[in-house]
């Protein structure tokens, strides 16, 4: 397999000459240019899977090329890097993330070997299990249509990958989120974020949920039969407008005989109900079903609050755009301190997704957060080879 490319952005050649070598030094196919009319040029010419941007710039910076980048709809992972204070770094981030770009994360200077290599990773192919993703070749957004959407469930076209998730202070498996993505026969893998908001609008969502329950628990009673395992699975606040919801999933969970204790809903856009009451009363009766239900991505909404008091959640979802900063962003850290110590205080699981080195994982645990998730752990993968990672884990742990 060829080498991976990075394609640096510095005003300062002795800088962008520094990070060329590292990135070099790590397995990379590496270039670095000063000005952005020879950066433009070299994107076209080049197709990096990375780029690295200085912030500050005399001509445009990085947050101009940003929107460039934007504008051109570019797919490679970006990694910010500059000399300024957190809070600059965290907004640039957040900005790029609204502009719908792909962001490794942010980097002060002086930059070192083992923090660029703890962001973008080796430049060789690694030993990991295969995921779902990396079974797929890169390729363009294209339009998702409903008459697609419903062409797909037809041919129950959607698949699983399944990550794991981890007990902070043991290590021991907790569970799996099951997250759904789309093995489109042309286009390959499709992730969520294209198709999801088609099928809420469409109308499709519940038929889609449906599918992923009847595939997901399956999966998980024949894997998993007698253990205490849980799997967490997404559900649109756009689905919660039948009141029998509730009595569905039941059956879904008997049919497959599994406990529903064992099962985490997890809510993501609550602002977004379409009828609050009703959606109060359909978690109330599948918290009394003993269904688990979790706030998805807390903290990065102005509702995430009034809906925590609101509604019966048994656990937090620290939002993983602050776990990733961790280890650059003290604003981040204090962020991740307060919802653990809010979790706690309302007798809430807290759970960390976004998890990428060592040391965050260990900053949580020395907070008490209860359970974590992330690329550190390990990546979204077949149901196949989720369960040999269990096995796997569980030798490491015992030795």
């Amino acid at each position: 397999m060829p080498n991976r490319r990075i394609l640096v952005l510095d005003d300062d050649a002795a800088v962008g000459q520094t990070i060329q070598w590292i990135a070099e030094s790590l397995g990379f196919e590496a270039e670095f240019v000063t000005r952005p009319d020879e950066f433009l040029q070299r994107l076209d010419q080049m197709s990096p899977d990375i780029i690295t941007i200085d912030l500050v710039m005399p001509e445009l910076d990085g947050v101009e090329i940003m929107r460039l980048l934007a504008e051109r709809k570019c797919r490679a992972k970006i990694v910010i890097s500059s000399g300024m204070g957190t809070r600059v770094l965290d907004a640039a981030q957040r900005s790029a993330s609204e502009h719908g770009l792909s962001i490794a994360g942010v980097i002060s200077k002086p930059i070192s070997k083992e923090a660029l290599r703890l962001l973008v990773g080796e430049g060789s192919e690694s030993n990991e299990p295969q995921s779902v993703e990396t079974q797929s070749a890169s390729r363009d957004e294209f339009e998702v249509t409903a008459p697609d959407l419903q062409n797909a469930l037809d041919r129950h076209e959607f698949v699983l990958a399944y990550q794991p998730k981890i007990e902070c202070r043991s290590g021991a498996t907790a569970g799996f989120e099951a997250l759904v993505r789309w093995k489109h026969p042309d286009r390959g893998i499709v992730m969520p974020d294209q198709f999801i908001p088609v099928a809420e609008n469409a109308g499709l969502i519940d038929a889609l949920t449906a599918q992923i329950f009847d595939q997901s628990l399956e999966w998980f009673s024949q894997s998993f039969p007698q253990s205490n395992l849980k799997l967490s699975l997404n559900i649109s606040a756009k689905s919660l407008v039948d009141i029998q919801m509730a009595d569905n999933l039941s059956a879904v969970c008997h049919r497959f005989q599994i406990d529903t204790e064992r099962i985490v809903l997890e809510l993501t856009e609550t602002s977004a109900m379409v009828d609050p009451i009703l959606s109060l009363d359909l978690l109330t009766r599948l918290r009394m079903k003993g269904f688990q239900l979790s706030i998805d991505d807390f903290g990065t909404g102005f509702s995430s609050m009034i809906q925590l008091v609101r509604l019966p959640f048994s656990e937090i979802k620290v939002d993983k755009s602050f776990v990733m900063q961790a280890q650059h962003s003290s604003e981040s850290r204090s962020v991740i301190k307060s919802i653990v110590e809010l979790g706690h205080s309302l007798g809430l699981l807290v759970t960390a997704e976004g998890v990428e080195n060592l040391k965050t994982l260990d900053y949580l645990n020395s907070l008490g957060c209860d359970l974590a998730q992330g690329y550190f752990i390990a990546r979204p993968m077949p149901g196949e080879a989720a369960r040999n990672w269990v096995e796997q884990r569980k030798q490491r742990i015992s030795t």
